[in-house]
């Protein structure tokens, strides 16, 4: 049973920053783009990061591109998510997200694409 499990969230004050982790088990994600999203309450799940099957390429949504840095492991079988300066607005639960398939390029930012979630872990950003 493939299985994605979300780590490393937690309130903190603005400015701050952390490191959220995702673990996958239960198959091999090696070769498969994985992704972050979030949710706050009241909102749409948003697009927040992702990294292409062989790792070289990576995307982010506007709001955090030179804040947010996603990285993977793929011995690991793990990506994370380290957040710095982070802002209020940067509130939600970030969900770990992987596709199926192997070596597929596409649009990255598209929820419909994954195939695997996470139940995620909440951030709170302070004022």
């Amino acid at each position: 049973q493939v299985r994605l499990v979300e780590s490393g969230g937690g309130l903190v004050q603005a400015g701050a920053s952390l490191k959220l982790a995702c673990a996958a088990s239960g198959r091999s994600f090696s070769t498969n783009a994985m992704a972050w999203f979030r949710q706050a309450p009241g909102k749409e799940r948003e697009f927040v990061s992702a990294i292409s099957w062989s790792g070289g390429d990576t995307y982010y949504v506007e709001s955090v591109k030179g804040r947010f840095t996603i990285s993977r492991d793929k011995a690991k079988n793990m990506v994370y998510l380290q957040m710095n300066s982070l802002k209020p607005e940067d509130t939600a639960v970030y969900l770990c997200a992987a596709d199926r398939r192997s070596g597929y390029g596409g649009s990255h930012y598209i929820a419909a694409r994954y195939d695997y979630w996470g139940h995620g872990t909440q951030v709170t950003v302070s004022s």
